[in-house]
């Protein structure tokens, strides 16, 4: 495999959200990339607030950028804060360095794209994303 399709993007949200209720979240928005960082899905659940959508793609879009989940990218940020806060103004789609954004690989573990959720606490974005992942068919690195 070596793109993401929009019927698995929908899958993975679908998952997801689906997750997010069975635990009783509060409202999520999830973002599928491609491995470019460009959108191939975006949905923001009723009541989401609304910077939501940049949360999502930075989670996701951090993630592609830095070669690491957001959950590593929230690692550094601790470790060399003045190096992530740097990112900014180079990186167009934002790095969010909390979990829930998540690389997703083909079948060679090369990046295919990536997914970022938020809405929740980053843990519970994370669980969330992994859910819709793995109901999808497609691997987080």
């Amino acid at each position: 495999m070596s793109r993401i399709s929009l019927e698995q993007a929908n899958i993975l949200i679908s998952v997801a959200f689906a997750k997010a209720k069975e635990l009783g979240l509060k409202p999520l928005t999830i973002a599928v990339l491609d491995a470019g960082g460009h959108a191939i899905a975006l949905q923001r659940q009723d009541g989401a607030s609304n910077h939501r959508p940049q949360i999502a793609i930075g989670k996701a879009n951090g993630a592609l950028a830095l070669g690491v989940s957001s959950r590593q990218v929230e690692e550094l940020a601790i470790k060399r804060p003045s190096f992530v806060a740097a990112l900014g103004p180079i990186v167009p789609q934002g790095i969010i360095p909390a979990p829930g954004g998540v690389i997703l690989v083909g079948a060679d573990g090369a990046p295919i794209g990536a997914v970022g959720v938020t809405g929740d606490t980053s843990d519970n974005d994370e669980a969330c994303a992994l859910a819709g992942a793995a109901a999808a068919g497609l691997k987080p690195q």
